[in-house]
């Protein structure tokens, strides 16, 4: 492992934020450490699916895996990471919709209160 740069560390973050099932990870996670197979349901995304997403979040240096016998509980590597999601989520942007993919506000919006 090698500690990233502030440059890319800010790139890896932005790419964990890219996939809005590597942001609901990261939102569940805020709220405390979860076990894989209890994120895949609450979330509703297959297993292997969620293994994808947390092999990148762990990759970007985001979350961590604490083996617990036969299990791992993941949580997010550092309590800033939390801090900073939050600060995120009270920004209020007044955005175009026709620009960066053509997300919408109201499908952001759904995504945002999904469990």
């Amino acid at each position: 492992m090698i500690t990233a740069t502030p440059t890319h560390a800010l790139a890896r973050f932005g790419h964990a934020l890219s996939d809005a099932t590597r942001v609901r990870v990261l939102l569940a996670l805020k709220d405390g450490p979860a076990y894989p197979a209890d994120l895949a349901e609450t979330l509703g995304v297959s297993r292997q699916s969620l293994s994808n997403h947390l092999s990148c979040l762990r990759g970007c240096g985001l979350v961590v895996a604490r083996p617990e016998g036969r299990r791992a509980l993941y949580e997010l590597t550092d309590a800033q990471i939390g801090h900073a999601l939050g600060d995120l989520i009270d920004l209020v942007l007044v955005v175009d919709p026709d620009c960066c993919g053509g997300v919408s506000v109201a499908g952001a919006a759904r995504e945002a209160v999904r469990p």
